[in-house]
């Protein structure tokens, strides 16, 4: 008898193979369990495996661990699946990728056959810095705290940061002071964002923002305080 587990999810597969083979050994405690791997693998042990007899039991129970590694020993033990599979004893297959023929094969001699497929990690969306400076543009404090925090846990720099909110105070200076993106030097896109942005603060504010943003960069890399803790206050303040 054959059952056949087998699926890149090692830990799991490995998992049922110790239950099934606890399960056996529970129902006949007396009966020999064998471990064939792929560097211990033997043909005449094999032979003697599918044609011998226990000494206190009738049946054996042999665990093929993860045997078909080695080229050889899967190139004999499929020739002889016919005999493995009539076999009195238990045979249990532990693998991972197969070939086609293989796996065919034997699924075609298991009396069950089960797979182990990993679960596929949904990839987490990467964090896009740039909802910092829209934030700010919209003077949504709310957001842009979460989104500065967000940004620290993901693992963006304080100076990262601080390029990212300069940027965007930069760019609304630059769009009040001109009436085509040509003229201000911008990118269409950006210079239409920063406009509609603009209207969120005065132009006094907008200077004292980049004036405040030049300050804190240096006054930080100085050692008087630390960027991190600054960029906390600028945001919380407005």
């Amino acid at each position: 008898m054959i059952y056949f587990l087998y699926g890149h999810d090692r830990q799991k597969a490995r998992e049922k193979a110790n239950a099934l083979k606890d399960s056996l050994l529970k129902k006949k405690p007396n009966a020999s369990f064998y471990r064939i791997e792929s560097d211990n693998w033997n043909e005449a042990e094999l032979d003697n495996l599918i044609e011998g007899q226990g000494l206190f039991e009738a049946k054996y129970i042999v665990l093929f661990d993860y045997t078909f590694e080695n080229e050889e020993a899967k190139e004999r033990i499929l020739l002889k699946l016919d005999e493995i599979a009539a076999s009195e004893h238990v045979f249990i297959f532990l693998e991972e990728k197969l070939d086609k023929e293989s796996l065919k094969a034997l699924e075609k001699k298991a009396e069950k056959t089960q797979e182990f497929e990993a679960k596929e990690e949904k990839a987490k969306p990467e964090f896009n810095i740039f909802g910092l400076s829209d934030a700010l543009g919209r003077r949504d404090k709310k957001n842009l705290w979460i989104l500065y925090l967000q940004a620290l846990k993901n693992g963006s720099a304080p100076e990262e940061i601080h390029g990212t909110l300069f940027w965007q105070i930069k760019s609304m200076n630059l769009a009040t002071q001109a009436t085509t993106a040509a003229e201000s030097g911008l990118k269409p896109f950006v210079f239409s964002k920063a406009k509609g942005f603009a209207k969120n603060y005065s132009k006094e504010e907008l200077k004292n923002l980049s004036s405040k943003l030049v300050e804190i960069y240096h006054e930080a890399h100085r050692g008087s305080y630390e960027l991190q803790s600054a960029l906390e206050q600028l945001i919380l303040s407005l």
